[in-house]
């Protein structure tokens, strides 16, 4: 089965098992270089938010954003049994895809004929050396994400509703969505972000 097979089936199958979203980046690296393809499910799962957020960020349309993240998988697929540092996954994976963003943009402006601005050109530059604060600034939405992943099911509805919704969604309508009294929504709210504040910090946010 060639890579881009695998990646398609990954991408369209029901996702990984619940044990192994939960193991460390050490764990799953270990697992899928040993074919475990739940745990490239897994892998995919975790980062895909993260990798899609990178395109994004350059105004790249969701159909190239896409094709961006199928190249970072490729990259994924045949570069991690080279990786010497797991904790440095993260930051690889944030590297990886912004060359491929740089790669993209520069594809993107070889087929416009219309006249270059000085603003674009700065951007291009930023991409291909992609600054530190730029990989901290990642790393620490990818931490986040992470964490509401490891609240419970109804705390992870809640704060996606609470915060990630534009508009925002008024208590009532988020009572709704969930079932409860429009009453109880600031003291499940104030739960679980006292539940993630103590994610965080383990994590070392």
């Amino acid at each position: 089965m060639s890579v881009r097979t695998r990646i398609r089936k990954l991408l369209s199958s029901p996702g990984a098992t619940a044990p192994a979203l939960t193991w460390s980046d050490s764990r799953l690296v270990q697992e899928c270089l040993s074919g475990d393809e739940q745990a490239w499910a897994a892998l995919i799962s975790r980062y895909k938010n993260l990798i899609f957020s990178i395109p994004l960020r350059y105004s790249a349309t969701q159909e190239d954003a896409a094709d961006i993240f199928q190249a970072v998988c490729l990259e994924l697929f045949s570069q991690l049994s080279r990786l010497r540092k797991t904790e440095s996954l993260r930051s690889w994976l944030i590297t990886v895809t912004n060359h491929k963003c740089y790669h993209w943009k520069t594809k993107q402006r070889r087929q416009d004929d219309r006249e270059q601005h000085e603003t674009e050109e700065g951007e291009l530059q930023e991409m291909g050396t992609v600054p530190p604060e730029f990989v901290e600034e990642l790393e620490q939405e990818q931490i986040v994400r992470e964490s509401i992943a490891r609240l419970p099911e109804r705390c992870q509805e809640l704060v996606r509703l609470l915060f990630y919704e534009e508009p925002a969604i008024p208590y009532e309508e988020v009572a709704r969505r969930l079932g409860l009294a429009t009453g109880s929504i600031g003291f499940i709210r104030g739960r679980c972000l006292n539940r993630l504040k103590k994610i965080l910090e383990e994590a070392g946010f």
